[in-house]
């Protein structure tokens, strides 16, 4: 079974903000997958089931607020024996700019927060992320990942959301490598 994670911040008022595009792009999955939200409270998200191209997924949105994601996906993992290659995070990256995705098999946070919870929790980097460029404002990342989206740039993101589900299915499916050649030069800007 894979493991799909999308980061994100629970509650309305975090919705349309470049923090929780991961939660978008899950959103995305689950519909196509034809399956509905179901909350967990043992493991702080809500989940939801089904299979993806002939392989079964748990796709996941931890409700902890994005700094403790990893109180949730360790639990997750852990009942699922899960190993680290089964899993696959969905996340916002303020150093890619807008329109763009990338695939990476494990190495640092980056200075996500979320990831970096998730790696502490884990015990390990070796996992698979999928990252959606939200680009950055000088001095104010913190007033920047979690302000809505201007009109054009919800634009560009809806692109890029529909992108990374594409994405997420083909790693789901084939494996991130094969990924990578695909997505890694996507750029909704010039779509």
């Amino acid at each position: 079974m894979k493991i799909v994670v999308g980061l994100g911040n629970p509650g309305q008022q975090y919705a349309d903000t470049p923090h929780s595009v991961g939660f978008e792009t899950v959103d995305v999955l689950a519909s196509e997958m034809g399956v509905s939200w179901e909350p967990k409270k043992a493991y702080k998200c809500l989940m939801a089931k089904g299979t993806l191209g002939g392989v079964q997924v748990l796709l996941v949105k931890p409700q902890t607020y994005m700094n403790l994601s990893g109180d949730s996906v360790a639990p997750v993992v852990k009942y699922h024996n899960a190993v680290p290659d089964d899993l696959l995070v969905v996340q916002d990256d303020i150093d890619l700019p807008v329109g763009r995705l990338r695939i990476r098999k494990g190495g640092s946070c980056g200075g996500h927060n979320g990831v970096r919870n998730i790696i502490e929790r884990l015990g390990t980097q070796s996992f698979t992320r999928l990252k959606l460029g939200v680009g950055k404002e000088q001095g104010n990342v913190i007033g920047h990942v979690l302000g809505k989206f201007d009109p054009a740039t919800r634009k560009v993101m809806s692109l890029v959301v529909a992108e990374a589900a594409k994405a997420a299915a083909m790693i789901v499916r084939e494996g991130p490598d094969k990924a990578m050649n695909a997505f890694n030069s996507f750029n909704a800007k010039q779509v």
